[in-house]
């Protein structure tokens, strides 16, 4: 549809009650915008595409939503699907190596949510200066080896900003992390928007203050998201949670069970890997933390 008369498009970066924080397609600030009164049972997400319109002073508001691509969704533990992220093809977990603690069990979630919703993950580890030199080696290779881009980045000194913006060039992502993981500082680096303010609740159990921010590359662009909390999963069986996990897949079919849930049972194929080193067991850990928390 022509956009209208002083209507212009943008992208939703977050979304608040009955207004979302967009970024004009030609512009670089991001506006606090109000969805007209006829539009207000409407869902928007961080990625869509909206038309909107400047008012006098530095009033906007959103007239139309434009047609998804792609709508990032997952089905809460009640069976409620929830939309997370529109026009989306892959997520970016950012992690620290320090300050916060590396958190290996998020990292695996989030790329088993990536998996199990058929899009790419790519994962950023920031504060490289402050890395173990024996983590700094062994992270990198063991997410590099199961087929993850994984770019190691120290933001405040410039490193490993030039491989971002190569590998993110054409991508359309959602960055996800934790507060306190360096994503401010990269933003920065890239040369990204500033922080807008409150979006949403997010981390683990605690509240913490998360920010829309958006940075463009020539075809594409990141998109800090609202809180890496909304992307655990939830309701998911045994046997779809272990297609999360790409090491899995050789082994499907193999365990003495055919119900298998890689738990404790006798002649588990996945089991005997973790014990042979074939299957990390970092990953393995991640597994069994999601699947206590999931039906059998």
């Amino acid at each position: 549809m022509r956009p209208k008369n002083g209507e212009r498009l943008a992208r939703v970066v977050g979304v608040g009650r009955n207004s979302a924080w967009i970024v004009f397609e030609d512009e670089e600030l991001v506006r606090l915008a109000s969805l007209r009164k006829n539009l207000e049972r409407l869902t928007l997400v961080p990625g869509d595409l909206v038309r909107a319109t400047p008012l006098d002073g530095e009033r906007v508001v959103v007239d139309a939503r434009e047609p998804r691509t792609f709508a990032l969704q997952r089905t809460t533990g009640g069976g409620r699907t929830k939309t997370m992220a529109a026009n989306i093809d892959g997520i970016a977990i950012v992690a620290a190596f320090a300050r916060p603690a590396l958190h290996l069990a998020m990292i695996d979630e989030l790329i088993a949510f990536a998996e199990l919703e058929g899009i790419a993950a790519r994962l950023i580890l920031t504060k490289a200066d402050l890395a173990e030199p024996a983590e700094l080696a062994a992270v990198p290779a063991l997410y590099r080896s199961l087929g993850y881009e994984t770019l190691v980045t120290n933001p405040k000194a410039h490193e490993g900003i030039d491989a971002i913006e190569r590998e993110f060039a054409s991508a359309h992502t959602l960055l996800i992390g934790q507060s306190g993981v360096g994503k401010s500082s990269l933003f920065r680096a890239l040369g990204g928007v500033a922080a807008v303010g409150d979006v949403s609740k997010g981390g683990r159990g605690k509240q913490t203050t998360s920010t829309g921010r958006l940075h463009r590359f020539a075809d594409g662009f990141l998109i800090d998201s609202p809180g890496v909390g909304e992307f655990t999963l939830e309701g998911v069986g045994a046997a779809e949670l272990s297609l999360g996990f790409v090491e899995f897949a050789p082994l499907a079919g193999k365990c003495r069970f055919a119900d298998c849930i890689h738990r404790s049972e006798p002649g588990c194929a996945i089991l005997a890997a973790v014990a042979a080193g074939g299957i990390a067991s970092s990953r393995y850990a991640s597994y069994r933390s999601i699947l206590e928390r999931t039906p059998g």
